[in-house]
């Protein structure tokens, strides 16, 4: 089922405007590559309307957030959603101060977003709930466990109501949902951690594949879904390929020659999710 959006995004290329941050910015415009993607950066006020215009999608990355570049992306975002265009919002570090906290509420407030994508700390800082970042990782207190999985659900799919977007929360278990059905996902490595940049590019992936989504009218939910497959399939395959010499820098490419290896039948076989629909409100 999931395979087809890794399809889409190969047969479309969509061109992805990115304004992320610097600390990753390599390893996300690599990722878009690797998929089959095209990346675009610009963070300038000057012309980030104009890069917008040309692109079919945008991600907003927060993790190394200024006053500058705050206005070009609202600027940015408000021209995609004019034009039409899919919306990641990835809120680093929202929760770890007031900046990253206003300025994602903000960006929630004032566009149209396709997804939401970060961990399960930052998306509650940003629903009001009691949390607080570990730097720009989630707090340990907050994990999603087999035990508190349909509690997270309901949180997800009451955020996802109230933003009118898929929520998308990265962890141990991944959890992706609208106002109507919700995914649960296994896939991963713990060596993703160990790697600075690994939630940055599975925003842009994720932009990515809703992009391709749009363009080929299909589900932005299962869009989504087949992005974090997708990535952790991949960190799945890169730490398989780990010799006794290897460390995070060797994990680093593997990543992303799994992605850029990626089949579609391959992640169809490998995705390993439980998907629930909602029967009640």
């Amino acid at each position: 089922m999931l395979g087809r959006y890794l399809k889409n995004v190969r047969e479309t290329a969509p061109l992805i405007h990115n304004i992320t941050n610097y600390v990753t910015v390599n390893d996300c415009a690599n990722i878009l590559l690797a998929c089959g993607a095209l990346p675009v950066m610009a963070d300038d006020q000057a012309e980030a309307e104009a890069i917008t215009a040309i692109c079919g999608g945008l991600t907003i990355n927060i993790g190394t957030l200024n006053s500058r570049t705050i206005v070009s992306m609202l600027l940015a975002g408000k021209k995609a959603a004019q034009l039409g265009h899919p919306i990641v919002l990835d809120p680093v570090g929202a929760g770890a101060s007031p900046l990253r906290t206003h300025t994602a509420d903000e960006l929630i407030s004032q566009l149209p977003l396709a997804a939401v994508r970060g961990n399960i700390s930052e998306i509650k800082a940003l629903s009001g709930s009691s949390s607080l970042t570990h730097g720009v990782d989630a707090n340990a207190s907050d994990k999603v466990t087999d035990d508190n999985l349909w509690q997270h659900f309901t949180f997800a799919r009451k955020l996802a109501k109230a933003w009118n977007t898929v929520i998308a929360i990265s962890g141990e278990t991944d959890i992706v949902a609208d106002e109507n059905k919700a995914f649960a996902i296994k896939n991963g490595s713990a060596l993703m951690s160990k790697i600075t940049g690994s939630g940055c590019m599975l925003s842009a992936l994720t932009t990515a594949y809703v992009t391709a989504a749009k363009k080929t009218e299909t589900s932005m939910l299962e869009a989504v879904a087949a992005a974090f497959c997708t990535m952790g399939i991949a960190g799945e395959n890169a730490a398989d390929r780990m010799g006794s010499l290897d460390g995070s820098a060797s994990f680093r490419n593997y990543l992303l020659d799994a992605v850029f290896n990626m089949t579609e039948e391959e992640l169809d076989t490998k995705a390993k999710y439980e998907l629930v629909s909602y029967t009640d409100d």
